[in-house]
């Protein structure tokens, strides 16, 4: 038995669809527009992700203080690099990002080890940058530096602060990659804002602050 034929709107002909087929192909269509639309699920929050984040590891950027007691000529402070090494003297490159100060102090004791008297190097961290990002529904989007522990409404308030009537801060999304494991945590910022939620949400490096639209 054939089955009726469908014209597409606009088109010059006849095409021959069957009509099942049609509607499994619209239901499909449908669903993926469906699953595309929907919000991903939401990580839960762990005692961890309200901590102040503390480098554990050196960074690019970040200023390290190279003390040598014995031989205070070999003292330098310098930057770690976007190669992620710093330079010493007589020695030349080491690789810093990535170690604790007291494993780069190791590795440095061993360049240095056989022209020293006082077999001792100490490493300390000046200063240390990361960046974050924010978007969405703020007065100005973008990338933003940071050297100390920064809340998420910290970082709300530096990119601007949310876009009166457009933002819906009761939604926030914070992504996070961690080790090629993504992150998504969803905050109510308005209720802190407004002092009804005691959370204090710390962010990491390279999070990125997303503050959902409202839609009218």
């Amino acid at each position: 038995m054939s089955r009726p034929a469908r014209r597409w709107p606009g088109a010059t002909g006849t095409v021959a669809f069957p009509v099942c087929g049609w509607q499994a192909t619209a239901g499909l269509l449908v669903a993926l527009l469906l699953a595309g639309c929907q919000t991903p699920p939401s990580t839960p929050l762990k005692p961890d992700d309200l901590q102040p984040y503390s480098a554990i590891s050196l960074r690019e950027g970040d200023v390290i203080r190279i003390a040598f007691p014995g031989a205070p000529n070999l003292n330098s402070t310098q930057q770690v690099r976007r190669d992620g090494k710093i330079a010493l003297e007589h020695v030349g490159e080491v690789i810093a990002v990535g170690k604790s100060p007291a494993e780069l102090e190791k590795d440095i004791l061993k360049l240095y080890e056989a022209t020293l008297v006082t077999k001792e190097v100490l490493v300390t961290v000046e200063s240390s940058a990361y960046e974050v990002y924010v978007g969405g529904a703020v007065l100005k989007p973008g990338k933003i530096m940071v050297s100390r522990p920064i809340t998420v409404i910290e970082a709300v308030m530096e990119a601007g602060g949310l876009a009166e009537g457009r933002a819906k801060a009761s939604a926030v999304v914070v992504t996070r990659t961690d080790a090629n494991t993504v992150r998504r945590y969803r905050l109510d910022v308005k209720a802190m804002l407004k002092g009804k939620s005691t959370l204090r949400f710390y962010l990491r490096p390279s999070d990125i602050v997303y503050v959902p639209e409202r839609l009218f």
